[in-house]
């Protein structure tokens, strides 16, 4: 091979090295410098011994080029021009890290100049402290910090996740769908936001036996998603009832959506919303004629913390006074399918008059274990109307349509497979063992002489705790001494205080050994 150096563009096998330099004076230029920041005083002079490093190795410079500053490199066998140039890489690194490494008074500058000129939004200012369920899983990693011996006999009956495998049936639907985008037949990209047709099909005939319609029904990511999509409807101008202990997802979505005042430190309520008192003295469901007018009404059953599953009489008084007040009746159904007893209703729609008045918001998570898998839905009638007469399913699909783009094909497949005659099946097999769980609670809990709410046609039993004693002082009591992670009824509003939750969504081998570690330390 020939020791000639050879110009761009004449020999294939060798490369050409173009800069481009502005009198060596550090102006960036295509293509070495052009992401460089502009050299210090120190970091000059090894980019030029750089350059004339370089410009040593070429040997001769075009002439015709030298107006502009254009230094066109002849080139050498790539192994030649690497060594040489190794060299005055190394030095320039290493000479130039100072130069990229920040002063003290550029940290200092850069720092103040890093916070934006956006005014925070003043609604998650009124946000009290943080959400109930991550707060609980930070006080019991704070707990195991201090005890990291404990760590394996923690026991979970606190968030209401699944524990139990996706049943076989179910799993199918969705390894199938999965399996189905590996193929160019099977391949499905973007699907209708409001979701695939056959699945809010199935979704009205198999749960609703057809008393809505299937482009009544809106599949998503999950209830809780859809609670927010159904507060982006209604915006910041309409006053919120919420039963009281309840989800605090209708609260905090209510307060970031600026339909409420200042928190009442007094209350621990807040302004503008109206509580619904539900105790053991009114069986949990309130008194909703002496509560004041709200525009929207969440109203959950079976309810969540309570336990408490609502009767068709009590769910026709509250449609009946949502109906004369021209309120919006936002009925919370995703633990519909632990409903045993014989005649209380599943849906709000078994309800004369409901499609006038009510938003109902479901879920699979707790149907088929799908916590993680993420599947829901929400039915909005035709005929509920804002008063001007626009129907609110029209201004729900626009929200569906502009923030979301449709549950995961895969997932959807999961859906249907859960709604098939094998996949009710499985599903009924997963609800009877958690209500098994439910119950071995609540039997230990009466055993040691407490009252228990709920855990018949609920997941959830509701605790009372003895007369004085604070929710959070009893979690935290409970923690310490059994290493049980429960939830305080505090968690979920001014009227779960001096209330405890347990959630029987465990194995069952851990649900019974909780039950003797709580029987020993609760025991009155």
């Amino acid at each position: 091979m020939s020791d000639e150096p050879v110009l761009v563009g004449e020999r294939p096998e060798v490369s050409a090295y173009v800069a481009r330099v502005e009198g060596l004076g550090g102006t960036r230029g295509p293509p070495y410098f052009m992401d460089l920041p502009q050299p210090s005083n120190f970091f000059a002079g090894p980019l030029i011994f750089l350059v004339l490093c370089v410009n040593s190795i070429t040997s001769s410079v075009d002439q015709g080029m030298q107006s502009t500053h254009q230094i066109v490199l002849k080139t050498y066998p790539l192994p030649i021009l690497n060594m040489k140039l190794t060299g005055a890489l190394s030095f320039l690194m290493l000479a130039s890290a100072s130069a990229f490494a920040p002063s003290t008074s550029n940290t200092r500058a850069s720092t103040s100049l890093a916070a934006s000129q956006v005014t925070r939004n003043p609604n998650f200012g009124k946000l009290v402290g943080g959400y109930l369920f991550p707060e609980i899983g930070r006080r019991r990693n704070a707990y195991l910090e201090e005890n990291p011996e404990m760590a394996s006999k923690i026991i979970s009956l606190g968030i209401g996740d699944t524990t139990q495998p996706i049943p076989e049936h179910i799993l199918s639907g969705l390894v199938s769908s999965a399996s189905k985008l590996g193929t160019k037949e099977g391949y499905s990209g973007y699907g209708a936001e409001q979701g695939m047709g056959d699945l809010r099909a199935k979704i009205a005939d198999k749960l609703y036996n057809g008393i809505i319609k299937s482009d009544e029904v809106f599949v998503s990511d999950g209830a809780k998603c859809d609670i927010m999509r159904v507060q982006q409807v209604f915006g910041s101008g309409v006053v919120t009832a919420v039963q009281d202990p309840s989800y605090p997802v209708y609260v905090d979505t209510s307060v970031m959506m600026g339909q409420t005042g200042e928190i009442n430190k007094e209350t621990n309520q807040y302004d503008n919303i109206v509580y619904m008192p539900c105790t053991a003295e009114n069986d949990f469901f309130p008194d909703i004629e002496s509560t004041p007018r709200a525009d929207i009404v969440y109203f959950c059953s079976p309810n969540n913390p309570t336990g408490a599953a609502a009767t068709k009489e009590q769910l026709e008084h509250l449609v009946k006074v949502c109906k004369e007040r021209g309120s919006i009746l936002v009925f919370d159904a995703a633990y519909a399918p632990f409903i045993r007893t014989e005649g209380v209703p599943k849906s709000i729609f078994e309800i004369d008059g409901a499609r006038e008045v009510a938003i109902e918001c479901n879920s699979f998570s707790k149907y088929a274990g799908f916590t993680g898998v993420r599947l829901g839905w929400t039915v909005v009638p035709d005929e509920l109307t804002f008063s001007d007469g626009t129907k609110v399913r029209d201004d729900f699909n626009r929200v569906m349509s502009t923030a979301f783009n449709g549950a995961s094909n895969i997932v959807q497949g999961g859906g249907l497979a859960c709604l098939d005659d094998e996949g009710l099946a499985e599903i009924n097999t997963l609800i009877d063992y958690y209500l098994e769980n439910a119950n071995l609670l609540k039997e230990a809990m009466e055993s040691i002489g407490y009252d228990v709410f709920g855990g018949t046609d609920a997941p959830y039993v509701f605790v009372k705790l003895p007369e004085g004693k604070k929710s959070w002082d009893v979690f935290s009591e409970i923690l310490e001494k059994t290493q049980v992670v429960t939830i305080p009824g505090a968690g979920f509003g001014p009227g779960g205080e001096g209330y405890l939750r347990l959630s029987a969504f465990a194995p069952r081998d851990v649900v019974i050994e909780a039950c003797e570690r709580l029987k020993v330390a609760m025991a009155k």
